[in-house]
């Protein structure tokens, strides 16, 4: 026996597709939600790690003074924690100026908007800039 369905209305096609635009958005915020809670695991220790980074820029520097291989020893695990938490140094020096990763501190003499020389390295977290770096940029002629 075959049955049959009545004729749809414009009512009923109306609230067939308010159903489908419901449905469709309701799994755009699911997908929205599930990376939103992604981003909060991956970057939540990002507050930690940058204030890290100073006391990295300071036994850098002390190491750049006294050459002492036993703080060599530790920056090197120092930068390994690091790498393993996905922090990556922003190499810069020699590139076209990008305000993106770098802050343009001083220009100086210099092929104009290249990175002369920095101040301050930068980082990023799963490729999210964690801190810029601080730079130089050329001036040009």
């Amino acid at each position: 026996m075959k049955t049959t369905h009545p004729p749809k209305t414009t009512k009923s096609i109306d609230l067939e597709n308010k159903l489908k635009r419901a449905l469709a958005d309701y799994q755009n915020l699911k997908k929205r939600l599930d990376k939103d809670k992604q981003d909060f695991v991956k970057f939540s220790n990002a507050a930690l790690l940058d204030k890290f980074l100073p006391v990295l820029d300071d036994l850098e520097r002390v190491f750049a003074h006294l050459k002492n291989p036993g703080l060599k020893l530790a920056l090197d695990k120092f930068n390994q924690v690091l790498i393993s938490e996905s922090v990556a140094e922003i190499k810069v020096l020699n590139t076209k100026f990008d305000p993106q990763t770098s802050d343009c501190a001083e220009l100086v003499k210099g092929s104009k908007n290249k990175i002369i020389s920095v101040i301050k390295k930068g980082y990023t977290l799963h490729d999210r800039v964690l801190r810029p770096a601080q730079v130089k940029v050329g001036k040009g002629a």
